[in-house]
């Protein structure tokens, strides 16, 4: 007999009465207050919104200014982030730092370019349809995932460059509920620019804690000629030393981790994109024959499904560049690598890498004018 279809783990709770409230926080309501949206009367939209007055989009998004950090968010109770929207140009996605800090933590546990943290790290739009992040037309930036604190939360955007950058913004996120027993969101980048010589590139490492990884992405620039992806990504869990070289979990290729195979090479179409729930591949630049001389990749993989359990600690997770040489040998390759490590930890804080800076999250365009998109015209 044919059971019937089950709800996702996802949905399952729909239904249920639960003793929680919903707020939002945008430009058009600061702190989330009942009842204290649409009230401003000066904003961004002011001058738009002169003939129509209060309630009328006066305030729809704000403007980090050059050199500074501005606060999206800050929650002074026990709840979830459920929802972040985000949006502004793409001049601006690798040089804006989003943070986020849980229950009054002075070190961040989010520290992630902004575009690379919505899987969008070329500064080039590329549609994301996954289940956690959703990168739609023409930069609507969406995070699903599940950020819960006991105490409080702030969210911040520093803007690390000499230009100010409008942002709109929408944080949705749930008052009250049990959090005692989750474990708290955190997400690292880390850049390598060129990697170093037969030198793995590291993810993540010195995590000590009880948690579980939950997701990859890795902005991918390759810059000599070949296939690129023959490497195998590496989780040290608990125990295992990572000097020792010998990890419980050991890939067998980095496409094969991404979900795909033999070399992402549909025949007749070359390296296809993809998108799916969990895992793709959704952009991949080619070289123009004038400025843009390498060819580059934006890859995800969320363990939503798979989580990949520590008790201890995450020593190390690396992912090994590889391609090919003369003779069927393996060729260690110096790429360009930024990869963005996510993972659920018992502790708001953990051993994390500097901090992103400009010239660190640069993408170098050459001489010309590079595949940002021209600008349009400027919303309120």
């Amino acid at each position: 007999m044919t059971r019937p279809a089950q709800p996702s783990r996802a949905h399952a709770g729909l239904a249920a009465l639960r003793p929680v409230r919903t707020r939002s926080i945008s430009p058009e309501n600061f702190d989330g207050s009942p009842g204290g949206g649409g009230r401003a009367t000066e904003g961004t939209g002011a001058r738009e919104a002169r003939d129509l007055g209060q309630g009328w989009k006066v305030s729809p998004s704000v403007d980090v200014k050059a050199g500074e950090t501005f606060t999206l968010a800050d929650i002074d109770s026990a709840g979830v982030i459920t929802h972040l929207w985000i949006t502004t140009h793409t001049d601006h996605w690798r040089r804006l730092v989003l943070r986020a800090y849980w229950d009054g933590a002075e070190e961040p546990a989010v520290e992630v370019p902004y575009g690379d943290f919505f899987a969008s790290g070329w500064g080039v739009f590329a549609q994301v349809d996954s289940q956690m992040i959703a990168a739609n037309p023409h930069g609507g930036f969406n995070s699903y995932w599940p950020m819960p604190f006991r105490e409080g939360a702030r969210l911040t955007l520093e803007n690390t460059s000499d230009a100010d950058a409008r942002v709109y913004y929408q944080v949705t996120y749930e008052l009250g509920g049990d959090h005692s027993e989750d474990a708290y969101f955190h997400a690292q980048w880390r850049r390598s620019n060129p990697l170093d010589e037969a030198t793995p590139h590291v993810l993540l490492e010195g995590v000590e804690g009880q948690g579980q990884y939950v997701g990859t992405y890795i902005a991918w620039g390759v810059n000599s000629n070949g296939w690129w992806g023959e490497g195998e990504i590496k989780f040290y869990l608990d125990d295992d030393d990572p000097a020792a070289g010998f990890p419980t979990i050991c890939g067998t290729g980095t496409e094969d981790y991404f979900g795909g195979a033999w070399n992402f090479d549909v025949p007749g179409q070359g390296y296809t994109a993809f998108s799916t729930p969990y895992l793709g591949m959704p952009q991949v630049l080619r070289p123009d024959g004038l400025y843009l001389s390498q060819q580059r990749f934006g890859m995800y993989r969320w363990h939503v499904a798979d989580p990949i359990h520590f008790t201890a600690g995450l020593p190390r997770v690396d992912i090994q560049a590889l391609g090919w040489k003369s003779a069927g040998r393996y060729l260690p390759l110096r790429d360009d690598i930024a990869s963005t490590a996510l993972f659920y930890l018992d502790r708001p804080t953990a051993a994390r890498p500097p901090a992103p800076t400009f010239d660190a999250m640069e993408i170098h365009l050459g001489d010309g004018p590079g595949p940002h998109s021209p600008a349009g015209p400027a919303r309120p």
